[in-house]
């Protein structure tokens, strides 16, 4: 939900891993199951506070993740329309033009939030990136040949980020663990800025990681004891 990697492993191959940072006093995540809904599987942790999730895998070849903040901290308005967990699994449900889909779903009245979207279908993997700021809605495509690093905006100010991201250029990153140890043991030196993240009240409590092989992905979940 927080802290967010991708690797790619050749055109079509990728590992993708989440780590989930929420208040302790949250209530713990239901571990991923598959489900069906609307006739269409999908497999995801759920967050039973707001009954959505903030990853998941769908049957359409496609992940969805979310990262709670946009490209900067905001103020949290007393109430929204619904959970940014819903968009989630929203995205999940899509059958056809994810694009389109993501240009048009009603956002009005939903807290800013980052979602990162991989779709491979006919053989060609998308990368895209949804930014909602609460008013404006900034979808990128990117490069799926490249690596990337995403911190929550709402935990993690420009500086953090930027280390965060020099951590993950220096890492040993050619395999699913090495990845896996950089999301427990990355920054570990300052356990508030570490990517297994560690404060009074809020921490890293997840960490996610799903790894497609062809025509296989397999998803990797690990609950972490706030102790």
């Amino acid at each position: 939900m927080c802290t967010v990697t991708y690797i790619p492993k050749n055109k079509t191959n990728f590992i993708f891993t989440s780590s989930r940072d929420v208040p302790y006093k949250r209530a713990k995540a239901l571990a991923p199951q598959e489900y069906i809904e609307h006739g269409i599987k999908i497999t995801y942790p759920k967050d039973p506070q707001g009954q959505g999730s903030w990853i998941g895998l769908s049957q359409y070849n496609r992940i969805v993740c979310l990262l709670n903040g946009g490209f900067e901290n905001h103020q949290p308005k007393g109430s929204y329309a619904k959970s940014r967990g819903l968009i989630v699994k929203a995205l999940l449900l899509v059958n056809n033009n994810v694009i389109d889909y993501i240009k048009n779903i009603d956002l009005e009245n939903i807290e800013p939030f980052t979602i990162i979207l991989i779709d491979w279908n006919n053989f060609e993997t998308e990368l895209i990136e949804l930014v909602w700021t609460g008013t404006t809605r900034f979808i990128t495509t990117l490069d799926k040949n490249n690596e990337y690093i995403w911190s929550s905006s709402t935990l993690y100010t420009k500086p953090m980020k930027t280390e965060r991201k020099k951590w993950f250029a220096n890492w040993n990153k050619d395999n699913a663990k090495q990845i896996l140890d950089f999301h427990h043991r990355a920054g570990v030196e300052n356990p508030e800025t570490a990517v297994l993240m560690k404060r009074e009240n809020v921490g890293t409590v997840s960490i996610s990681q799903l790894e497609k092989k062809d025509n296989a992905v397999s998803f990797y979940y690990e609950a972490i004891d706030a102790n």
